[in-house]
């Protein structure tokens, strides 16, 4: 199977303006994440709206494609981006902007789903810890996930699911493993051109998460598990903890 990754890059940021073209480590955000993701799949291009980002990218030798600024997501930025390629992949692997530790074991967990053919789309959970605390586990801006036996996505949700009845909630994380979503995702290429067709369905309006609307229509999310956390980068706060995670971490450095 053949496998691109489409790295969606807005300038426009409420929190963080220019977040894409913010230095780590004396380079551009944006390539960072570029340069972990194009080593593993077999081709990678930044979508951005704005010629700032788009004539960064061509300088570090990125590819890149302007796509509209009337996007609602991140998905339908990736679908343009994806049908301007004029070649066909079998899966197009949506990785954040702002993720520059995307490891490459990650990517590889992605790219095992679409061994079971059933698989639609694609995305990585990390198990809680108990070390995590029942704040982190309860906390809504950390979506929750639950899976079957084939580890394909049973529900997605900002409340802790599953409820563990006749279980202290304090002893929850000691009883059960729950799953903690990491939101990327990765899309058969067809599904992708799917998916950008349906309306906002009932679920994905109650708990304001996208994939739920892919859940109710059908599509099965196979699932990846990983260890590895990801370091994402939403505040100049984030970024300086970012600063600091790559010290620590030097194999991110190259």
């Amino acid at each position: 199977m053949t496998f691109i990754a489409i790295i969606p890059a807005r300038y426009a940021s409420t929190r963080f303006p220019a977040k894409p073209l913010a230095l780590l480590g004396g380079k551009p955000v944006i390539q960072r994440v570029y340069e972990q993701v194009a080593g593993v799949l077999d081709d990678a291009v930044v979508a951005t709206d704005d010629q700032r980002i788009y004539d960064a990218v061509r300088a570090f030798g990125g590819k890149v494609e302007m796509t509209s600024a009337a996007h609602r997501s991140g998905t339908d930025r990736c679908r343009e981006a994806y049908d301007k390629q004029g070649r066909a992949y079998d899966v197009v692997v949506n990785v954040q902007g702002d993720e520059p530790f995307i490891r490459r074991e990650q990517l590889e967990a992605l790219k095992r789903c679409f061994e079971n053919p059933a698989t639609d789309i694609a995305t990585l959970v990390k198990p809680f810890s108990e070390n995590d605390g029942l704040a982190a586990l309860e906390n809504p801006n950390s979506p929750k996930v639950v899976l079957d036996v084939q580890s394909q996505a049973v529900y997605f949700s900002r409340s802790v699911i599953p409820y563990l009845r006749n279980v202290p909630r304090g002893e929850w994380l000691a009883k059960h493993t729950f799953y903690k979503h990491i939101g990327i995702y990765a899309f058969r290429s067809e599904v992708l051109r799917k998916v950008t067709t349906l309306p906002q369905s009932p679920l994905e309006l109650a708990e304001s998460l996208e994939q739920l609307r892919w859940l109710e229509n059908g599509y099965k999310i196979g699932v990846g598990i990983t260890d590895a956390e990801t370091v994402g980068i939403d505040t100049p706060e984030d970024l300086a903890r970012a600063e600091a995670f790559l010290k620590q971490h030097p194999e991110f450095n190259r």
